[in-house]
């Protein structure tokens, strides 16, 4: 009697999943820059990418078509971690407005702890954010 052979065919997936360092320490900011940027935030939950795969991240933003942006703690800091593939933004772009949105927060929040009141914030045509602080003394 003649066995016929067996095989298996195995798919292995491949992590399309792209991490970015970004300086940023304060999560709490994070997900407050990324609210006032206008975007969904999820807490603990898994970003997706490319055919399914998913990663845990502390904060994620489903984006529709399924390839979502997620932030995780690594060491004192996060990372951005996406789909680059899959992603619909501009990652540079994206990158830079939280950072700036975030910067903001971390200027507001220690003027606030030293004493100092804002007087002023507004966005200049540049982009440029001008705080004006000040305190009686």
């Amino acid at each position: 009697m003649i066995q016929k052979p067996r095989f298996a065919i195995i798919l292995k997936i491949m992590s399309h999943f792209t991490t970015i360092a970004i300086e940023i320490k304060n999560g709490d900011l994070l997900k407050q820059a990324l609210k006032e940027l206008g975007y969904p935030v999820q807490e603990n939950t898994l970003a997706r990418g490319y055919l399914g795969s998913t990663t845990i991240a502390e904060y994620v933003i489903p984006m529709p078509n399924g390839y979502d942006i997620g932030f995780r703690r690594v060491g004192d800091r996060y990372e951005m971690i996406t789909d680059l593939y899959g992603v619909a933004l501009n990652v540079e772009e994206f990158v830079a407005a939280v950072h700036q949105q975030y910067a903001t927060k971390i200027v507001l929040q220690s003027a606030s702890q030293q004493g100092f009141a804002i007087e002023q914030q507004e966005i200049l045509e540049d982009g440029t954010i001008r705080i004006v602080v000040g305190r009686w003394g």
